[in-house]
C-alpha cells in the first residue's frame, strides 16, 4: 500500500470513529464509576458504557447504571471526586472518554465531541427539526439545555444509597453544552474515612427519547470545617412546579417539629429525578410547554431546583 493510500485509509478510519461516538454525553473525572468500561481487564479508551441512556427499566437495573454493570467497576483506589466545601468542583461533560482529560491520548475541544462547533445554537449546523443532534445534546440551543446534577450520599458503601439519603447538592443550568462544567459545592461536612457515594444526573429537555441519565462516583469533601455539627437531611421526591413556585420542595419547608422527629428522618433536600422507568418514579409530568412538546422534568426550576450550590440540604 502507498503512503498517500495510507493516509487516506487513516483518515477515512478516523473520520468514522468520530462519528461512531458522537452518542449521548456523560460526565468524567477519574473518580467515576466505569471510567475504563465495562470489560473485566481492558483499559477502553473509547468507552461510553457509564452513561447509555435508561429508559423503561426495573429499579436494579437503572440505579447507579447497573444495567451494564458499571456499579460493578469503582474507580481505582484512592481515586475520588473531590468536593472542596463552598467551592467549586470541575468535571467533563463528554460523549465519550477520548474527548476528555481522564483518556490516554486524548482529543479535547469545547464541546463534548472534541470540537469546537463555532456559532453551534445560532446557525443550522447539526440541527434536524431545531434539535442539535451533533453534538447529541438534546436540546435547540444553550439557553434550553434542561441542567445536570450532582448528588452525594454519607455512606462509602453503595448497597447502603437510597434515593432518600442521595441528596442533590450542586445544579449546573444550561448544561450539558460545552466540556467543562464547574459545579458550584455549598459548606459540605467532611465524608466518611472511606469517603462518600455520589451521582451525576441529567434529563434531557425533548429532543429525543424520553430517558434519563445516572452515574456513580465515589467522591470526599475537602476544606471541611473540623468543627461543623450540622448534617445533610434526608431527600424528598422532586415535584413539578413549572409555573407555580408555591407548590416547589424547598429545604427549610420540609423540616418538621425537630424537638421530636430524629435528625435522620427530617427531610431538608431533594432527591434526584427518577423518571419514565417501570418502576421507581420519583416525579410524573403530564401537559405540553409553549411550543407544543410534552413537558419533560429536567434539573431547574421546573422541578424547584436553583442554579448552583444547594444551599437548603443541611439540618
Amino acid at each position: 500500500m502507498t503512503t498517500a493510500s495510507s493516509s487516506f485509509l487513516f483518515v477515512l478510519v478516523f473520520s468514522g470513529f468520530l462519528t461512531s461516538v458522537n452518542a449521548h454525553v456523560g460526565a468524567w473525572h477519574k473518580g467515576m464509576y466505569c471510567l475504563k468500561g465495562n470489560v473485566q481487564g481492558v483499559d477502553d479508551r473509547q468507552t461510553n458504557a457509564a452513561f447509555q441512556p435508561m429508559y423503561k427499566l426495573t429499579k436494579r437495573e437503572w440505579w447507579f447504571h447497573h444495567i451494564n454493570n458499571c456499579d460493578e467497576f469503582p474507580p481505582a483506589p484512592g481515586d475520588f471526586l473531590e468536593l472542596p466545601a463552598n467551592g467549586t468542583v470541575t468535571i467533563e461533560h463528554a460523549v465519550n472518554r477520548v474527548f476528555t482529560t481522564v483518556a490516554p491520548d486524548p482529543v479535547l475541544g469545547t464541546f463534548v465531541d472534541g470540537k469546537e462547533h463555532p456559532g453551534l445554537g445560532f446557525t443550522d449546523e447539526g440541527k434536524d427539526g431545531g434539535c442539535i443532534v451533533e453534538p447529541n445534546i438534546h436540546t435547540q440551543n444553550e439557553t434550553m439545555a434542561a441542567g445536570t446534577a450532582l448528588a452525594i450520599s454519607y455512606t462509602s458503601d453503595l448497597t447502603k444509597v437510597t434515593p432518600e439519603n442521595l441528596v442533590v447538592f450542586s445544579v449546573l443550568y444550561n448544561t450539558p453544552w460545552r466540556r467543562i462544567a464547574n459545579f458550584a459545592v455549598p459548606d459540605l461536612p467532611a465524608c466518611p474515612p472511606e469517603g462518600c457515594m455520589c451521582a451525576w444526573g441529567w434529563i434531557p429537555n425533548g429532543c429525543g427519547e424520553p430517558n434519563m441519565y445516572m452515574q456513580g462516583f465515589k467522591c470526599r469533601v475537602t476544606n471541611a470545617s473540623p468543627v461543623a455539627s450540622r448534617m445533610v437531611g434526608r431527600a424528598k421526591p422532586p415535584v413539578w412546579c413549572a409555573g407555580d413556585p408555591s407548590k416547589c420542595v424547598k429545604g427549610p419547608k420540609q423540616v418538621r417539629d425537630l424537638g421530636r422527629m430524629p435528625s435522620s428522618q427530617c427531610s431538608t433536600g431533594i432527591q434526584m429525578l427518577y423518571w419514565n422507568q417501570l418502576e421507581g418514579n420519583n416525579i410524573e409530568v403530564t401537559g405540553y410547554n409553549a411550543a407544543g412538546q410534552p413537558n419533560f422534568p429536567g434539573y431547574n426550576m421546573k422541578c424547584g431546583f436553583e442554579n448552583g450550590a444547594q444551599n437548603d440540604i443541611f439540618l
